[in-house]
């Protein structure tokens, strides 16, 4: 099965494409209308717009910083998961897509890094709960939001990953007990991103890792912006030994042409029968 993601609602429709996720709200906090014939998509925790709106939204370290564009390992400012007030938002984003779509899928779900967050209200949540070990309290709080989301998702659910298999670190790094969540997630999406695919040994190798650490079914993203065709298809033909489906981001076009270059070098490849010779003539 391949797939495209996209902010082009009309790229999910090409014919080339078993299943097209639409960003209804990106990390920058832009947001568009949900449509009907596709998966609308959702950044949960992750938002610009609304960190520079009210910065005390922003999770912090015990240092008190930001995790927010202005540290060089953020590419997006987040959102504290435990703010209640944003989170009501989202799940009303949500019912907005269920209302075209049933389908929806759970993008950037989880706390930053394994440091954040001691924002006041982490910590008085953290104080008021039954959990003496912090990092088992960020974990409910993250499996309470993805339960209280699948509640208003009647259909499909699906999650985006962090692409990082090795065993812990998920819920060290962001609070995702896959344990947990399995219950609640139908499909997950792993973006295994690069600007070139150049070797593919990577891709193998945390792909495997994600068949081995699921039960669930999951799929792969693959970065498809300026990506070589051919190097595409490769980085393609790695991915589906693993994956349920391979879906391209954010240039569609891209994708249809190394899903168009592959299935004719797959014609091209066909024989039926033996080649006759005369003395069988």
């Amino acid at each position: 099965m391949y797939g495209v993601v996209t902010r082009n609602a009309e790229e999910v429709r090409w014919p080339e494409f078993d299943r097209g996720f639409y960003e209804v709200k990106d990390v920058t906090g832009r947001s568009a209308e949900p449509i009907d014939d596709g998966v609308n998509m959702v950044s949960c925790f992750g938002d610009n717009a609304a960190a520079d709106a009210d910065p005390s939204l922003v999770p912090v370290d015990d240092m008190g910083r930001p995790a927010d564009r202005e540290r060089s390992y953020f590419d997006w400012a987040y959102i504290c998961p435990s703010r209640e007030d944003y989170r009501q938002g989202l799940l009303e984003v949500i019912d907005d897509c269920v209302a075209e779509n049933e389908d929806v899928r759970l993008d950037d779900i989880g706390f930053p890094r394994a440091e954040y967050c001691r924002c006041g209200v982490c910590e008085q949540a953290f104080d008021a709960s039954e959990y003496d070990d912090r990092m088992a309290w960020r974990a409910s709080v993250i499996t309470e939001f993805v339960e209280e989301a699948v509640e208003h998702i009647p259909g499909t659910v699906y999650m985006t990953l962090y692409p990082d298999p090795y065993p812990g670190h998920l819920y060290e790094r962001a609070g995702i007990d896959l344990e947990a969540i399995e219950e609640y997630v139908d499909e997950f999406v792993v973006p295994l991103y690069d600007t070139a695919y150049g070797t593919t040994y990577w891709l193998e190798t945390i792909a495997k890792g994600f068949e081995s650490a699921l039960e669930t079914p999951f799929n792969i993203e693959l970065y498809a912006v300026n990506v070589d065709v051919d190097n595409l298809i490769h980085a393609l033909e790695v991915a589906e030994e693993y994956a349920e489906g391979v879906f391209f981001g954010y240039e569609a076009s891209n994708g249809r042409a190394a899903l168009r270059r592959m299935r004719a070098d797959e014609r091209e490849g066909v024989t039926h029968g033996s080649p006759s010779s005369d003395e069988d003539a």
